[in-house]
């Protein structure tokens, strides 16, 4: 787990008020030199503090402006393999394990109900799961962010577990 300094959240900070921000926009902001900006940045990347550009990109654009939260039900010792199976399926954007009744939750996205339920059957269809539930989300709103949870911890409101 990685603890990010002052310097770590500001970045963050101004990332999320503006991610199309240079180096050189950061470090003027900022008052650090670029190349304090750049060789920070180079470690947040390599250290996963920065999600893919994609996770930016609106579905509806594409073509798929229904989401829809599908739970799944399998057969446990079998789930990396069905994990990597409902990888290969484009609609699944995203897919988290759970604890309790259900063991996946995926996120999906579909042009309507029809291609929905063409989703649905093609995780059904994957040996090793037992069941699914959907759920269509009526509209976001809360977009995903994370511009407030950083201020918090700039703040000092959080206290850091012991490592």
């Amino acid at each position: 787990m990685h603890h990010y300094d002052a310097v770590d959240l500001d970045l963050l900070r101004g990332l999320a008020a503006d991610p199309r921000a240079s180096y050189v926009a950061l470090a003027e902001r900022l008052g650090l030199s670029r190349n304090t900006v750049q060789a920070r940045m180079t470690r947040l990347e390599a250290e996963g503090a920065l999600l893919t550009f994609d996770r930016r990109i609106d579905t509806h654009g594409l073509g798929y402006p229904l989401t829809a939260f599908i739970t799944v039900v399998v057969r446990q010792r079998e789930l990396p393999r069905i994990a990597e199976q409902i990888a290969a399926i484009p609609e699944v954007v995203q897919a988290h394990g759970l604890s309790g009744h259900a063991d996946l939750l995926a996120i999906v996205v579909c042009r309507d109900t029809d291609d929905l339920f063409r989703v649905d059957a093609l995780l059904l269809a994957i040996e090793g799961v037992v069941r699914t539930e959907t759920a269509l989300s009526m509209g976001e709103l809360i977009p995903y962010r994370l511009q407030p949870l950083v201020e918090k911890v700039k703040s000092g409101k959080v206290r850091r577990s012991a490592s």
